[in-house]
């Protein structure tokens, strides 16, 4: 069963998302929105297919990703999360919440053998970049 197909995003705590945003934009050229930002890229095994990468600061006073006293979250791509889901739990991994599903795909935490809270993205691809379109967001490409 394939599990990780790729970074799904990467998160972490700054002082001052909106200032991290700009500064990311204005020196290095990411295309910010409201939420960070987004990369496209192609995907591997088909081509003509997009995949996306989230970046997001967060205010260091975010409860997001508790229980992990961590200052970041790395979201990983995954296909067949409910198939995934249940063989972790099988494998003794600590689930933190059920899976939820949203137009743009499905989400759910764990948490590894240090304690560091991992998202896990079964993403639907097409719907997340109507999702930044109908935002007016931009990819960085």
């Amino acid at each position: 069963m394939k599990k990780v197909t790729g970074i799904g995003g990467i998160f972490f705590k700054c002082k001052d998302p909106n200032k991290m945003r700009e500064w990311y934009q204005k020196h290095l050229g990411l295309n910010t929105n409201p939420y960070g930002a987004v990369f496209e890229w192609r995907q591997g095994a088909d081509t003509t297919k997009k995949g996306f990468t989230q970046w997001s600061p967060f205010a260091e006073t975010t409860k997001y990703f508790e229980p992990s006293a961590k200052d970041f979250m790395i979201n990983y791509r995954v296909e067949n999360i409910e198939e995934l889901v249940e063989q972790l739990k099988k494998e003794g991994v600590t689930i933190t919440d059920k899976i939820e599903t949203y137009e743009y795909g499905k989400f759910v935490h764990i948490v590894d053998v240090e304690g560091n809270k991992i998202e896990l993205w079964e993403p639907n691809d097409i719907e997340y970049e109507k999702l930044g379109e109908q935002m007016g967001a931009k990819t960085t490409k």
